[in-house]
């Protein structure tokens, strides 16, 4: 894209690991500036002792630039501090409390510059009784009732990828914009707040209203019956998803996709209300006429017949699935590593992550220059002898 939503602004990133950096790279991804301030030496932890060069790094912050400070040096302090006028934005996910110990917290940025959107990114919240402690992805998981629901009886298990951690990021991301615009009303600061227990919120919303609805706590197949979903294996040992939910006319799509058009005279089966009633009788019918034909037979069938599927398909399945290249969500890499873009276009365009080509060594490059991902910085509180008056009067390295 050649002009993006975000060209322009500017975003100081202190923090590590998934929520904020993925939330941050969202932003990166929408033309934001972003610069991510690590630590001296090694860096964030996401580098792994591989640099650029890790995947878990590359993937949260391509796009990026980096700046090596130490934030527990008064020098290194007194250098972002110096940068901070040249900022809209502040992001920060360490402890509560921790950056403004530093002197870096939200009304310290606001006395260096007054129309600053400070945000913080924590694990629970910036008070009450759990607001201290360490929190990840799984604690997430666990408190938002996650686990429970790809359990059944009292052994939750710990399945899914990292949802907690992600939807975190994506409401770090919302925030900050919706503070960009009350920005913009008002011409006055903002100060945005989310946590891993807050954003996992979005993700209980179902379970929530299903407990409420059905008087009890969801499990792994509870929702089932009501949405009318089943997941069934073909001929070929492959397996397809579909989901009727409460309509009539996918009912009776997927009976004569089967050549089972007597179910929809079965009164166990002929509404949605018996239909969810004796929905455990119906999963067999369904698996055994499944079983009798390939995927790429019902694939053809349930398309002909307008019935919602899916296949149901691996990480490098959906990286290679045609209508995945249709929408251009993967910015592929020399070596061969998929970076997600952003999940909008905007007349018609996605946005880039910024990447290009990694090259053997590093060379500085001025701000603006595009890069991808950020190694470490050179520049550090002690190779700094005098505070920068703005980003552009020093550079940062990468590749």
């Amino acid at each position: 894209m050649q002009h993006k939503p975000l060209d322009g602004i500017r975003i100081l990133e202190i923090g590590g690991y998934i929520a904020l950096p993925f939330g941050t790279s969202i932003l990166c991804a929408l033309g934001a500036e972003v610069v991510k301030v690590e630590r001296p030496v090694v860096g964030e932890d996401f580098r792994r002792h591989q640099n650029d060069g890790s995947p878990y790094f590359r993937q949260y912050n391509t796009g990026k630039r980096s700046l090596s400070v130490d934030l527990k040096s008064e020098e290194g302090v007194a250098l972002v501090k110096a940068l901070i006028p040249h900022f809209d934005v502040v992001l920060e996910n360490l402890r509560p409390g921790k950056v403004a110990a530093m002197g870096l917290g939200p009304e310290d940025c606001r006395a260096l510059r007054s129309d600053i959107v400070y945000g913080s990114v924590t694990g629970f919240g910036a008070g009450g009784p759990l607001a201290n402690r360490p929190a990840y992805d799984t604690i997430g998981h666990a408190f938002g009732g996650l686990y429970s629901l790809f359990s059944d009886g009292d052994h939750p298990q710990l399945a899914g990828g990292l949802s907690a951690d992600l939807v975190t990021g994506l409401s770090t991301a919302t925030g900050v914009l919706a503070a960009l615009v009350g920005r913009l009303k008002t011409g006055r600061p903002q100060r945005m707040e989310t946590s891993i227990m807050e954003a996992v919120s979005a993700l209980t919303v179902d379970g929530i209203t299903q407990s409420f609805e059905l008087g009890n706590n969801p499990a792994r197949t509870s929702r089932h019956p009501q949405a009318q979903n089943f997941c069934v294996p073909t001929s070929t040992g492959e397996y397809l998803a579909v989901h009727l939910s409460s309509s009539q006319k996918f009912w009776h799509a997927l009976c004569r996709a089967m050549d089972r058009t007597d179910l929809t005279e079965d009164p166990r089966f002929a509404e949605y209300r018996p239909r969810e009633s004796n929905y455990f009788e119906l999963v067999p019918i369904v698996e055994a006429e499944f079983a009798k034909q390939s995927k790429d037979y019902w694939e053809k069938v349930l398309t002909e017949a307008d019935v919602p599927f899916a296949p149901v398909l691996s990480m490098t399945g959906y990286l290679e699935h045609e209508q995945v290249e249709h929408l251009k969500l993967v910015e592929w890499q020399p070596d061969g590593l998929p970076l997600i873009r952003p999940p909008w276009t905007f007349d018609g365009e996605r946005p880039d992550r910024g990447a290009r080509a990694p090259k053997s060594a590093p060379t500085p490059v001025p701000w603006r220059a595009k890069c991808s991902p950020p190694r470490r910085s050179t520049h550090c509180s002690s190779a700094a002898s005098s505070s920068p008056t703005s980003p552009d009067s020093f550079e940062f390295a990468y590749h």
